[in-house]
């Protein structure tokens, strides 16, 4: 099988034979993409001419309904997709709902925020200034859609949700999607967008998809364009520092590789229920999705007394997890995505073994050697996290993390901020001390802070899981990116522009605008 491109309003192979797709359990081949020979100049053209005009056409409320239609689409084929997730990267059944159920709730999500902003097009901020003496002139914001395509580069692990979450908001904002998802999990996108055409509920040009390399993408930008990258910080820098983003003036926004952090706080001891709360979410780490999520957890920060501890409960619970092929229904921890991946896990766990001994795991599970791409959950311990480097900067994207200690919350937050910047950090604690130390001392070293008390307990979403509600992204080395975050999610897409005038020009533009506060 070859996946096509949907490009210029119809599906269109790549000249090449392209790169193969590989089931990370068999190493067998289950497909092959390609995008050589395209005009993709051509293609973003037509997205921005035709997919462009069809949206900005369209009052929120219908993109809303749109992107309903979508996730009703998605919802009706799921099964499939289910199998195509466990196929291409290796998912369990928990796995594939992460990404597919997220990718559509969504899309759901936006929706709904497409209804209540009603028949407008545009948004309308509340509140306005008076720029002259007398009351007779002010001045005010108005968001109106750019007309532009909105380029969206996705990482390997979410091939459903990475592609959904960026169109959503683009598509709120009246502008059309390119998206490029990552080759080696092109599958699982292609197909559910294949559904999405065939259903006949996008306007030709509103959605479009590159699946083998997309050189020449970026070559084909506009000043009216954005870019949205998730992946490594070293592609970001070179999206960052293309010739034609720096003089389109194309907007960017990268969410990169980080090392995320969570902190058991001093007032949390063995026995408590937070306690276990956090040594579960340690679990979670080291299995859902093989640990391949940009958001996971990389360091854990304890009390120094309550070390081994903790170590000791997190292995405790890793060694009840099954490693295995995800078709059987009992294994916890699937593959990572492919071979090259695990090899780079693997070294990855080797140069952190010279900050940190490997308290389980470290390796390939000795019954799973030489077969698929499988890593053990790996918890190491780094005992002096301050003279350590390595810890705080080497992400091993896979099931590994490293419990280290800490002395006090001030030691604590200064060791997380050693980060260099992170997409997501939570607190385990029921202080309110602590609460704020955190929220102030780790707020501009974080795009997202999770604080889990006895109120709380279980209800919490979890530190990995990104709501749409809420911005994700991070500072720093996680790439200074911000998506999602309901309406927040429109600022890439729209142009925000000082309207200068009277109280009745402003009436006419609120009498076709919705208000809000952005």
């Amino acid at each position: 099988m070859k996946l096509e491109n949907l490009i210029s309003g119809k599906w269109t192979p790549g000249a090449a034979d392209g790169r193969p797709l590989i089931n990370p359990v068999t190493g067998e081949t289950v497909a092959h993409a390609d995008a050589s020979g395209l005009d993709l100049a051509g293609a973003m053209a037509f997205a921005r001419e035709k997919g462009g005009s069809a949206l900005r056409s369209m009052s929120f409320a219908e993109r809303g309904a749109l992107l309903k239609a979508v996730a009703d689409v998605l919802s009706e084929n799921r099964a499939r997709y289910e199998d195509i997730a466990r196929i291409n990267s290796g998912n369990t059944k928990v796995d594939a709902s992460i990404d597919i159920d997220g990718g559509i709730g969504t899309l759901k999500y936006y929706a709904r925020l497409g209804k209540s902003l009603g028949d407008a097009t545009t948004v309308l901020e509340t509140g306005q200034d008076q720029l002259a003496k007398d009351p007779v002139f002010f001045s005010r914001h108005l968001w109106t859609s750019r007309p532009g395509v909105a380029l969206q580069i996705n990482a390997f692990n979410f091939p459903s949700w990475g592609m959904w979450e960026k169109i959503a908001a683009a598509t709120i904002a009246g502008v059309p999607s390119m998206a490029k998802p990552a080759t080696a999990t092109a599958w699982l996108s292609h197909e559910m967008m294949r559904d999405v055409i065939a259903a006949n509920v996008v306007p030709a040009g509103a959605f479009n998809l590159v699946c083998g390399n997309g050189v020449g993408l970026l070559d084909a930008l506009g000043p009216m364009d954005s870019v949205a990258f998730t992946g490594s910080a070293d592609t970001g820098s070179t999206i960052r520092s293309h010739p034609v983003v720096l003089s389109s003036g194309a907007r960017v926004t990268i969410e990169a590789d980080s090392v995320n952090a969570t902190i058991l706080a001093p007032d949390v001891a063995p026995g408590d229920a937070l306690f276990d709360l956090a040594v579960r979410e340690a679990g979670k780490a080291l299995s859902v999705k093989a640990g391949q999520l940009c958001t996971n957890i990389r360091r854990i920060l304890v009390p120094k007394g309550h070390l081994d501890a903790f170590s000791e409960a997190v292995v405790a619970a890793v060694s009840r997890f099954p490693v295995g092929d995800p078709a059987d229904e009992a294994v916890r921890v699937g593959p990572l995505v492919n071979k090259r991946q695990q090899q780079d896990a693997l070294e990855g766990i080797s140069r952190l073994g010279s900050e940190a001994r490997v308290l389980t795991g470290g390796g390939i599970p000795a019954e799973l050697d030489g077969a698929g791409a499988f890593v053990a959950p790996t918890l190491l311990a780094c005992n002096d996290p301050h003279g350590a480097e390595l810890v705080h900067s080497v992400e091993v994207f896979g099931p590994c993390a490293t419990v280290m200690p800490y002395d006090g919350i001030a030691d604590g937050l200064k060791i997380a901020a050693n980060g260099g910047g992170s997409l997501a950090l939570s607190l385990f604690s029921n202080d309110a001390d602590a609460r704020m130390q955190t929220a102030v001392g780790l707020g501009p070293w974080h795009g997202r802070i999770l604080m889990v008390d006895d109120e709380t307990g279980r209800n919490h979403t979890g530190h990995s899981i990104v709501m749409p509600q809420c911005v994700h992204g991070g500072p720093g080395r996680a790439g200074g990116g911000e998506e999602l975050g309901g309406l927040r999610g429109l600022r890439l897409h729209m142009q925000r522009s000082a309207i200068q005038g009277s109280p009745s020009a402003f009436n006419g533009l609120a009498e076709r605008a919705a208000e809000a506060a952005l």
